[in-house]
């Protein structure tokens, strides 16, 4: 009880979130949950994480993680190594790595992670235990 059951996201373009998050997600052991026209989600264990395209009338101010609302997602990790691996993959793909000046350091001395943007520029974190 108290576990999340499930997040929504609404997305600028579902298409590149799509492709994003489910590379991301099956290199963390999610797999395809359901797809419709407007979204589509993954699902690891009992929670599941849901994209859905964002109306236009909605899309007039831009994401921000400062803003009211989420900040950003954290995926725990099996290791250190993951977080290597997965970094390596996401600055082949040209995806924007956050706090490249103190990675994997970012979070603090003890603190090993991977910091990243999503398309819509939402922050995700990759933690190694």
């Amino acid at each position: 009880m108290g576990l999340l059951h499930h997040i929504e996201i609404y997305v600028s373009d579902l298409k590149r979130s799509a492709e994003f998050w489910g590379w991301f997600l099956s290199e963390l052991g999610y797999t395809p949950y359901q797809q419709w026209e407007e979204g589509c989600s993954w699902k690891l264990g009992d929670t599941y994480l849901v994209f859905v395209q964002a109306k236009e009338k909605h899309m007039d101010v831009p994401y921000h993680r400062c803003r009211v609302g989420l900040n950003h997602l954290a995926f725990h990790a099996n290791s250190r190594e993951q977080v290597d691996e997965l970094t390596v993959k996401v600055r082949s793909k040209g995806m924007n790595v956050l706090y490249k000046e103190k990675h994997p350091f970012a979070g603090g001395e003890n603190y090993y992670a991977l910091f990243f943007e999503d398309p819509d520029r939402i922050k995700v974190e990759l933690v190694a235990p």
